[in-house]
């Protein structure tokens, strides 16, 4: 067993209702729900949309330019299948 993730984000978006879309390398397209992250302090920059909408790829996670960054295993394990997702999906314009 090795601890490379081998499940890295090669795309991510910011949605509408503090939602992310990201893509991995395994070619897996998945929704993460920020909205429970956001209730700690840490991310609390994020519950702005503009700082939110700034998220980047990191090598294998995920930044903002304000700082804030989530655990690879997090952004992918607590992530749902794309075609899974019942809501919406829209992109923060």
């Amino acid at each position: 067993m090795t601890n490379k993730i081998e499940e890295m984000p090669i795309e991510v978006k910011a949605l509408e209702n503090f939602l992310l879309y990201i893509k991995f390398k395994n070619g897996e397209e998945k929704i993460y729900d920020m909205k429970e992250m956001l209730k700690f302090n840490y991310y609390k920059n994020l519950r702005n949309e503009e700082n939110f909408k700034k998220v980047k790829v990191y090598g294998i996670t995920l930044k903002w330019s304000t700082g804030e960054d989530i655990a690879p295993e997090k952004i992918y394990f607590n992530s749902i299948p794309i075609q899974d997702f019942n809501s919406e999906i829209r992109e923060i314009k």
